[in-house]
């Protein structure tokens, strides 16, 4: 492309300018520790033409803040601390191989944010093809220079984080393979904070492939992104709005899932490449209604 900034491979998708928007269904711990969830909203993403799923992988006993470890949290398995609750919605190894191999079955990438050291060993076992950085995990050199020694991709959000600690982040991971999603970490996302230019900013600083990470209600927003340029959008998904958990609440039902895939897709073949021309369909128009010749 002309800017010059090359896409890079995630598996065998190629994720940059001039390819298809990479869509990830960010399931996250939407699936409440349970596996048929996570099945279904899979099966909600390969329907809707995603590429890919994501979810988030903790050890809790190192990635739960101490603050809050023995704060009392209400669940739908009754009243337990939160250190409790983070192991309840941990799937295993096994459950892990079991999603795995059903998101490869209907043709989905999958992959996690993982929030500490171990769980990058974790995801490396299971092969994924890429790793994302959680916008929490920014500033955490020693989790950013493993993952930059497994050679993978890496996906960096940037909520909630300065420039110069995007810098500090991006010097840790090296720029061969890296993808950075631009991002405002308030759930929901208010319009006036998404602040979307910095897409364009992001390309420019760093030269590589800008995606966008929405927390928003509604579509409006990660279309806009795609408009002006993002090359990848990923968005919570949730089965039902109202279900228990932190984050259902601003994630897109299957219904909204598949019309924002849809609008990025059509998005995609408006966006043309900037050489004015004649088009087949105007020749009609043209013989019709100019009354004056060139």
């Amino acid at each position: 492309m002309s800017n010059g900034i090359a896409p890079v491979a995630v598996g065998e998708h190629l994720v940059g300018d001039g390819q298809p928007v990479y869509v990830i269904g960010e399931i996250g711990l939407n699936h409440n520790g349970d596996v048929e969830i996570a099945k279904q909203l899979i099966d909600v993403s390969a329907e809707v033409g995603a590429q890919a799923v994501k979810f988030q992988k903790r050890t809790p006993d190192i990635s739960t803040p101490m603050a809050q470890r023995d704060q009392i949290r209400q669940t739908p398995w009754g009243e337990m601390t939160y250190l409790e609750y983070r192991y309840r919605v941990e799937f295993s190894r096994e459950q892990y191989e079991e999603i795995g191999a059903y998101a490869a079955s209907k043709g989905l990438q999958w992959f996690a944010s993982p929030w500490d050291v171990p769980s990058v060993d974790f995801l490396e076992e299971l092969d994924v093809p890429v790793h994302k950085v959680a916008s929490a995990s920014v500033t955490d050199l020693e989790l950013l220079a493993r993952l930059a020694a497994t050679g993978k991709p890496v996906i960096l959000s940037t909520g909630m984080s300065t420039l110069e600690q995007i810098d500090a982040a991006v010097e840790t991971l090296g720029t061969d393979k890296l993808i950075m999603m631009h991002a405002t970490s308030t759930y929901p996302l208010p319009p006036e904070e998404a602040n979307l230019r910095m897409i364009t900013t992001l390309k420019e600083r760093y030269q590589v492939p800008v995606g966008y990470s929405g927390h928003e209600k509604g579509l409006q927003i990660s279309l806009a992104a795609v408009a002006l340029g993002a090359v990848t959008v990923e968005r919570h998904i949730t089965l039902d709005r109202t279900m228990w958990g932190s984050d259902q609440a601003s994630s897109l039902e299957p219904t909204g899932f598949g019309h924002l895939v849809r609008d990025i897709r059509i998005i995609g073949q408006a966006m043309g490449d900037g050489v004015k021309k004649v088009f087949p369909g105007e020749l009609a128009p043209l013989s019709r209604l100019r009354r004056v010749g060139a």
